[in-house]
């Protein structure tokens, strides 16, 4: 009996890419915060019609996104080698 690897494997890529979308992150420049204040402001934000975050009402009450940079996307370690056994 043959298994179809087809439907497999598309929903192990579209799983795989969900988990891909990473969530941004958000600080005040030049002021102390806590946390407390983040997540009420973060509530707020969300009250949409599908509660999604509205990214403008962060920054209009000073939140900043957060951004890795250069360096930071660089340090990203390099993939690990296959070991000898799968070589040919």
């Amino acid at each position: 009996m043959r298994i179809p690897r087809l439907p497999g494997a598309l929903l192990l890529v579209a799983a795989t890419l969900t988990g891909c979308a990473a969530e941004k992150q958000w600080m005040k420049v030049g002021e102390p915060y806590t946390t407390a204040e983040f997540r009420r402001d973060y509530a707020e934000c969300s009250k949409t019609k599908n509660d999604e975050l509205d990214e403008e009402c962060l920054r209009a009450r000073g939140w900043v996104e957060m951004k890795p940079s250069k360096g930071d996307r660089a340090a990203t370690p390099p993939p690990t080698p296959t070991p000898d056994k799968y070589r040919r």
